[in-house]
């Protein structure tokens, strides 16, 4: 294991990286006219696994792959201003935000610093539901107008396969 620290290895890689980059001239705009709202979990190569080129889409991860506020004022610039039309939303299986007692978390970090969260932890019990309560939330949001093209996805961290989630239930 490397004793540096790793954003120096990242910062030498990018210069290996720079040296030979040729897409300066992508647009803003996503090619595909997708956005993809994930979890920042770093076992899922997104782009990998959805085959998903440079200046294809959006991609927009957080704990959880949850729709927060900030998830909303996202893709309102990707829809409203870069274009896109179809969004799709991908949990996965063995998420560290499944299962954790939101209230207790709460709690502890108040105890702990000394404040509250202003912002909601976003845990949840059933991966699938959580996939349907997104896009429920995408669906009622008056600033996401292209609502006709979502779909959610399960994503299985063991295989690599995605599993449509019916938004119906």
């Amino acid at each position: 294991m490397s004793t540096t620290p790793a954003t120096d290895d990242y910062v030498a890689n990018n210069e290996t990286y720079a040296a030979s980059f040729t897409e300066g001239d992508l647009a803003g705009s996503p090619g595909r006219s997708i956005a993809v709202v994930t979890c920042m979990d770093a076992r899922i190569d997104l782009t990998a696994a959805l085959g998903i080129a440079n200046g294809d889409a959006h991609v927009l991860r957080n704990a959880g792959g949850i729709v927060t506020d900030d998830t909303i004022r996202s893709l309102c610039l990707s829809q409203r201003a870069l274009g896109t039309r179809e969004i799709m939303v991908v949990h996965h299986t063995k998420c560290g935000v499944l299962g954790i007692d939101e209230a207790a978390f709460r709690r502890d970090l108040a105890t702990e610093v000394g404040i509250a969260p202003t912002w909601s932890v976003g845990t949840f019990d059933d991966v699938e539901d959580d996939v349907r309560q997104s896009i429920r939330r995408l669906q009622l949001s008056p600033f996401v107008p292209h609502t006709d093209q979502i779909r959610g996805f399960v994503y299985d961290v063991e295989t690599g396969r995605l599993c449509e989630v019916d938004a119906d239930g």
